[in-house]
């Protein structure tokens, strides 16, 4: 199956010629992803729903497929992601709905950076990788290694950050699509090692390595960051954000204070709109709003 429709390439390849960024947000259940999708549509955004394995074990293949119609129904081309699959079983569920049920997601994360050098992360990911692109779906793969954890993942320790002279050879044995390289960035709070601390020459070598052809980089570890950092990474190169506590906190803490004094569906609806207003923001920071 050719990758030359696939929707979260396109959306990718569109910002990386604009020059904006892509909001890939994670979606936790059915009202953060309809909050996603409002966001997008109110700003002519493009975007990208992204869930965790956590959130997939427990919803399976219907979860997955109320993500895929919501998302590909949408006025606005949004993308449907799975983020840092990781662990054998996560990777079976997921493929094995494309190859079994024709459940895809557009893209998945083929997540080896748990290995201890690059030649073990290339022979863990490559199976999985041909499995998914003959299915039609893209992949993400990460060089060097972030520290720190979320959501269900592994607990990741000895970050190793990326070395972009070794990119060119990486990215052509995975045969991968988008590239997270490790520069500093980490998995949850930077407030334990003074605020982050990013080497932006290595995604500024990567984006002249790249520029105008596949890998597209993304970013992880969003949390707590300036406005001005988002605004210095897109000029660095990257097109795909993942955000995932800036929007989920707000959708929870609401929902929890709303249902206090009022019926569910209201609650919900307040919840919502607190989760759809950080994606606002986000698509505002990043260029993205009026680009769809």
């Amino acid at each position: 199956m050719t990758l030359s429709n696939n929707r979260t390439l396109d959306i990718l390849q569109k910002a990386e010629a604009g020059g904006y960024g892509i909001v890939a947000q994670t979606c936790y259940d059915a009202g953060m992803a309809k909050a996603l999708v409002r966001a997008a549509e109110r700003n002519k955004s493009p975007a990208i729903l992204q869930l965790f394995p956590i959130t997939l074990q427990a919803g399976k293949g219907p979860f997955l497929q109320y993500c895929l119609t919501l998302a590909h129904n949408a006025s606005v081309p949004i993308a449907v992601h799975l983020d840092h699959a990781t662990d054998p079983e996560h990777l079976e569920l997921s493929i094995g709905l494309a190859e079994k049920e024709g459940i895809k997601f557009d893209s998945i994360m083929v997540d080896a950076s748990h290995a201890d050098n690059e030649a073990e992360n290339i022979a863990i990911a490559v199976p999985y990788i041909k499995r998914c692109v003959a299915q039609g779906i893209a992949t993400e793969v990460e060089l060097g290694r972030l520290e720190g954890g979320e959501a269900g993942l592994r607990e990741i320790t000895g970050g190793m950050l990326t070395d972009p002279a070794n990119a060119e050879t990486f990215m052509k044995e995975t045969g991968a699509h988008i590239l997270a390289p490790s520069y500093g960035n980490l998995h949850g709070s930077y407030k334990f090692i003074g605020g982050p601390k990013y080497k932006l020459e290595i995604l500024k070598d990567l984006q002249q390595r790249f520029k105008g052809r596949i890998p597209y980089l993304c970013a992880h570890g969003t949390d707590e960051l300036p406005d001005q950092l988002w605004r210095d990474l897109v000029e660095s190169g990257v097109s795909k954000f993942n955000i995932n506590s800036w929007a989920r906190d707000p959708y929870c803490e609401s929902l929890s204070k709303s249902l206090a004094s009022n019926p569910f569906p209201d609650a919900e609806e307040e919840a919502i709109e607190a989760f759809a207003k950080v994606c606002d923001k986000f698509m505002d920071l990043l260029g993205s709003k009026g680009k769809a």
